[in-house]
């Protein structure tokens, strides 16, 4: 069924069923936000619990508004050689959605949908991609600092790289594939929150945090639903990739979820939910970058990989007693990497004729070669632009709480609210 809009006598067609599909997925994106306010929410002490979950929402106010400013614009005018600067950045031609016939204007990506439904789906993942990064310096900074450091990021990592990857920049221009956010939304989020890790320092009280399960498994259910528009919809029209990247989602976070919670077993001696839920997520980071583009077993092989992988990558980050509070680069991080490099590995032309995909074992090792290099350069800018950018804020305002406000908890001290009376 197709929608007519006749204006000045020009008849612009829409397919309404693709177009409603997007707005589902549009909406399941944005649950993802206050799902993962109550996965975080649930992994901090009962006196952080409001501290962390408004840093998840306040970016649903603050990034809507800065992506109808120019982030858009910056993510989605100009191309490499083509308008933007040196790939690396649009322009803002689009800025406050100037130029653009918002009646009239089908999106970039697919014609059959309008421009709006494309600015909105997109908007979803630019307010969940920083909000990822708070669970690493939970109860450790300034609510002022950190609205900064959300602006900020935004402004010099996660816009360049949608720019780069998805806005026809640099690392398009030299065949980088991410079908949904493997390196946009989780490498890069991961390598800010171990940036941020090192420079905030670790919580000099540690009460034993998790206060309840039951809201970790709340917000675990609503990232998983929430995931299915965030890789089904990732492909922008509804076609046999749209159901393959639906399927390879849920197998995925199924087989990491299960490995982390044998791994648990074998290693803890315990069977525990948050380590079920823990690995879910995992492995929804990890399938992310290669929904659409590899085979329903190779979903599998991702999330059995994934499991083992980011269980040994949060063990080790406690060796080294690195105080990623919520496990942000372990699980979010590590899993965007091995989704990037696992896509050059079992990525096939057979599942997803559209793009040039073939990882090594279809015998493409330069294609294994522009991930590994994709996942080296946005780890290293997205490490680097975050700990200048956390020097920088702490020069206009403190970045770190006092130890007073982190021993009475940022609840109280720094919101003068709490979540249980």
């Amino acid at each position: 069924m197709e929608a007519v809009i006749m204006e000045d006598q020009v008849a612009v067609s829409f397919d309404t069923g693709e177009t409603g599909f997007m707005l589902v997925a549009t909406s399941l994106v944005m649950l993802m936000t206050p799902g993962l306010a109550f996965f975080y929410g649930g992994l901090v002490s009962r006196k952080n619990v409001l501290a962390v979950m408004i840093q998840s929402f306040v970016s649903m106010g603050v990034t809507t508004i800065l992506w109808w400013a120019v982030g858009y614009s910056l993510c989605f005018s100009g191309s490499y050689g083509d308008g933007d600067f040196a790939g690396i950045i649009g322009n803002l031609d689009l800025a406050f959605l100037r130029g653009i016939d918002v009646i009239n204007d089908p999106s970039p990506v697919n014609a059959n949908i309008p421009v709006l439904v494309w600015f909105a789906y997109q908007m979803m993942f630019a307010i969940i991609t920083p909000a990822l990064i708070t669970g690493a310096f939970a109860n450790r900074i300034k609510f002022p600092a950190y609205l900064m450091f959300l602006v900020a990021w935004l402004l010099f990592v996660y816009f360049p790289f949608v720019h780069m990857i998805w806005g026809g920049g640099l690392m398009a221009h030299y065949g980088v594939l991410d079908f949904a956010g493997g390196i946009a939304v989780h490498n890069i989020a991961g390598m800010a929150a171990l940036a941020s890790v090192f420079y905030v320092g670790r919580r000099k009280f540690y009460e034993g945090e998790l206060h309840s399960i039951p809201l970790v498994a709340l917000g675990t259910g609503l990232l998983w639903f929430g995931w299915y528009g965030f890789n089904a919809g990732s492909e922008f029209a509804v076609d046999h990739i749209t159901a393959i990247a639906f399927v390879n989602t849920d197998l995925a976070a199924s087989t990491a979820a299960i490995t982390w919670l044998f791994m648990g077993w074998i290693f803890e001696k315990k069977a525990s939910l948050v380590g079920l839920l823990t690995g879910a997520v995992a492995g929804l980071a990890t399938i992310t970058p290669a929904a659409g583009f590899v085979s329903v077993g190779s979903a599998a092989i991702i999330g059995f990989v994934s499991g083992i992988v980011c269980y040994l990558a949060v063990h080790l980050k406690n060796r080294l007693k690195w105080d990623d509070a919520l496990d942000v680069w372990g699980v979010h991080g590590v899993g965007g990497m091995i989704g990037i490099l696992m896509l050059g590995i079992l990525g096939s032309e057979a599942i997803n004729p559209n793009v040039e995909c073939n990882g090594l074992i279809n015998g493409d090792v330069s294609f294994f070669g522009i991930q590994l290099a994709a996942v080296v350069f946005s780890s290293i800018w997205a490490f680097g632009f975050t700990w200048l950018m956390l020097v920088g804020i702490n020069k206009i305002t403190p970045v770190k709480v006092t130890p007073m406000e982190e021993e009475e908890g940022l609840d109280s001290s720094i919101h003068g609210e709490q979540a249980y009376i």
